[in-house]
């Protein structure tokens, strides 16, 4: 991947207007260099309600930036068609009607060609404001604009998740983008890695950009615990899965057991066994499990029942912030295209690794407001909070995340059942 894809971080101490447009344009081509292997027939499926067709995902981070920054700074601005605020609206009620989510699949208008059109038009117009403004109207829109460039990273994810989806519903497992598999056949021995008892300060202070569910920064008391030195690999939780991990009603959450009968559930998301051999669907095509892997789109549940089988639990996010406060944002992002788990490559031995990159990692933590959150006012204030309920929080962002989206406080969360997005499993015990 070149420099010029790569999304160039802010200076945030000194934001120019510079700054601004260069990291604006690397942000936008990125998004359309993870298009670059589509055809027109990709763009369009949806292929169940929490996956959103990728042309939909194009259209809504154009939406955005008109929304909260074109007409405000704009008077009299024009949107390119007065019905997409209609259609790629996402859940902001306070803006108005919006498409039912579930049908985004059925929007074959705009075309792909259209949406590209949309997007030349914001971009043209975001450009030119962003060359007129002054220092102090700079400044006033720098929150928005900032913003703006995170929610298009968090879509740029959402789009490799959702294409990995729709691909995994096609018999014929196309390929996104060829890759050739990383065979690393030594597993470092899982350790485990102790931190004391203390009270700690947790989440967002200071400089640098942070999302509002990321703050205010409290103190929390945390019982001496360990955390698993490295992430659980195939290998391990096949093992879990031939212990009749799937099948012991004993190692599950009432709603997880229920969920697994449902589902029938018997391995994470796109695994399949083949003439006693396990395969599993990747943006590269389908391949033979390598048990080396960081194990991949397992659910909430799965991770819990994971955890209790083998005697462990699974960390809170308050102790996995605490633990990865000083350890260094590296690991296998969206820039190294592999768009897959990567097995660890070094040694482990005494410290963390994995804690960035490769999975989302759960916690065992509800995904709750810290003490004395508020939500911000206006629409901006429907972003995180209103889903502060029946959701967990994963870490340490994946394979699928930008480099320059994640840091040591980030939440993210999902329902405890959801798998499509890539979440796997680091264990956290008592001393």
């Amino acid at each position: 991947m070149t420099e010029s894809i790569q999304a160039r971080p802010l200076n945030a101490n000194v934001p120019s207007k510079t700054s601004f447009m260069e990291r604006y344009q690397d942000i936008r081509r990125f998004s359309e260099y993870l298009c670059e292997p589509l055809v027109t027939e990709d763009y369009v499926v949806q292929s169940m309600p929490d996956v959103s067709p990728t042309k939909w995902h194009l259209a809504h981070v154009s939406w955005f930036f008109e929304t909260f920054l074109l007409f405000p700074a704009i008077p009299g601005y024009q949107s390119l068609h007065p019905q997409y605020a209609y259609l790629f609206n996402s859940y902001y009620n306070t803006l108005g009607e919006r498409h039912c989510r579930p049908n985004r699949g059925l929007i074959s208008r705009p075309t792909v060609k259209e949406t590209y059109e949309y997007r030349k038009y914001v971009d043209e117009q975001v450009l030119s404001l962003l060359a007129t403004l002054d220092e102090q109207r700079l400044l006033e829109f720098a929150p928005i604009i900032t913003l703006g460039f995170h929610h298009e990273q968090q879509h740029q994810e959402l789009m490799l998740t959702d294409l990995k989806h729709v691909l995994s519903c096609n018999p014929l497992y196309p390929v996104y983008r060829e890759r050739s598999a990383i065979n690393e056949s030594h597993v470092s021995p899982l350790e485990w890695v102790s931190f004391p008892e203390g009270i700690y300060w947790i989440g967002h202070e200071g400089e640098g950009f942070a999302f509002d569910n990321e703050g205010p920064r409290h103190r929390e008391f945390l019982q001496s615990f360990q955390l698993a030195s490295r992430l659980i690999t195939n290998g391990e939780y096949l093992e879990f899965i031939e212990d009749g991990g799937y099948q012991n009603p004993l190692l599950w959450l009432s709603e997880g057991w229920s969920t697994v009968r449902a589902e029938e559930w018997q391995a994470p998301l796109y695994w399949e066994k083949r003439d006693g051999q396990w395969w599993t669907m990747t943006l590269s095509g389908l391949r033979e499990i390598d048990k080396a892997e960081p194990v991949c789109h397992v659910s909430y549940y799965e991770a819990d029942a994971y955890a209790r089988w083998a005697d462990a639990r699974l960390p809170t996010e308050a102790e996995w912030e605490v633990a990865a406060q000083d350890v260094p944002i590296e690991g296998n992002f969206v820039e190294n295209g592999l768009y897959h788990p990567a097995p660890l490559s070094t040694s482990s031995t005494g410290k963390l690794a994995q804690m960035y990159g490769d999975v989302w990692e759960w916690t065992q933590s509800s995904y709750s407001p810290y003490p004395g959150f508020r939500p911000g006012p206006g629409a901006i204030g429907e972003y995180n909070g209103k889903f502060m309920c029946n959701q967990y929080v994963l870490r340490g962002g994946s394979c699928a995340t930008s480099m320059t989206h994640i840091r040591s406080m980030y939440r993210n969360f999902f329902p405890a059942n959801a798998q499509w997005q890539f979440m796997g499993i680091r264990l956290a015990r008592e001393v």
